[in-house]
């Protein structure tokens, strides 16, 4: 399978820099994966598309302030690094660890050895190389109380700004619970209290579960085949409560609603034949069409960058022609795209 079976057009201006003047008001495209059928409607009236009874799974994970500003002190040269994860592997780092698996600009100068100086003195050195990514040895633990003072909030590349007081509020969930995100999982940006509660109203069941989301979301895969792409690594968590709604929804023969590809990676990846695992573990799972689904019957997403393991993943659920049909269609209706972009029922 060519990874560029998954290009289409987009033009550049269809690209959200900022988010809609309130939450909940984009845009819904709702896609019939089994007719091809495409309607066009408003997030708000989303509950109007989803059957009493289904149960939707949300991603509660919060984006940490994970882009920090050092300074060279070879050159003076100011560096900017992004927090992705500790490097022990621990996915709960809130209370701070010296070393961080970070991505830095003008790569190819951040060498090992090379030391910086962050905020308040604390300073910092590269001491390791994990493929793209470099290892980040600082002089005392960071943690998120350092990185909420001195820290920005990871916008991603297509966002072509700087980041605001605005997004600090507006690229978090208003869900989001448990920080470790270094990119915001944003189909749950659409979602505000009322829209939730209409959900509620109409006897839609939610459960949450937790995946902390990598840069490696927004990646291109770079491979010319598919199947040749290695997919990055996440942190996920399912409680017992989740384990639980899941399995009974499936057993019950209730439909499951993903909130998000992270929600739906963490599900495909936690069930098994009994049922969905209460587990904390790591996801490599990559989803691309041959793909058979053994948890999730709908999905709400957003529109998602070409040639991206993320348009594989929607590819799989609905039909590579189909997504791309619907895409087509979304660029000639001046949808917007991407994180903050407008939102897509896949049902």
């Amino acid at each position: 399978m060519r990874t560029d079976d998954f290009n289409f057009d987009l033009p550049e201006e269809l690209v959200a820099q900022f988010p809609t003047k309130e939450r909940g008001a984009s845009r819904l495209m709702v896609l019939d994966r089994t007719t091809g059928t495409i309607s066009h409607a408003m997030v708000a009236d989303v509950a109007d598309f989803i059957e009493p009874g289904t149960l939707m799974v949300f991603n509660d994970s919060k984006v940490r302030k994970a882009r920090l500003y050092g300074k060279a002190l070879d050159t003076g040269a100011e560096v900017e690094f992004l927090l992705l994860s500790a490097a022990s592997g621990e996915g709960n780092v809130v209370g701070g660890t010296d070393q961080w698996i970070c991505m830095c600009s003008k790569a190819n100068r951040q060498r090992i050895g090379r030391e910086y100086v962050f905020p308040h003195g604390i300073s910092g050195k590269i001491v390791n190389q994990r493929g793209e990514n470099r290892v980040l040895s600082f002089s005392q633990p960071i943690g998120d109380a350092y990185l909420d003072e001195n820290g920005h909030i990871p916008l991603p590349p297509y966002i072509r700004r700087g980041d605001s007081a605005l997004d600090e509020t507006r690229y978090q969930t208003v869900y989001a619970k448990r920080t470790g995100s270094a990119a915001c999982p944003t189909a749950g940006l659409h979602f505000t209290e009322g829209i939730l509660d209409s959900l509620r109203s109409r006897d839609v069941e939610m459960a949450w579960v937790t995946l902390h989301v990598g840069l490696g979301t927004f990646l291109p895969v770079r491979a010319d085949r598919v199947e040749d792409h290695v997919m990055h690594e996440e942190w996920y968590q399912v409680s017992e409560a989740a384990a639980q709604a899941v399995t009974r929804a499936k057993r019950e023969g209730r439909k499951v609603l993903a909130v998000g590809t992270t929600s739906l990676r963490t599900l495909e990846s936690a069930w098994t034949n009994d049922g969905l695992l209460e587990t904390t573990s790591k996801t490599s799972i990559f989803i691309y069409p041959g793909y058979s689904f053994k948890v999730v019957d709908l999905l709400f997403t957003n529109f998602h960058t070409p040639k991206s393991t993320l348009l594989m993943l929607v590819s799989a659920f609905a039909g590579r022609e189909r997504i791309l049909e619907a895409y087509r269609e979304a660029v000639s209706g001046r949808y917007r795209f991407f994180s903050y972009g407008d939102g897509m029922l896949i049902r």
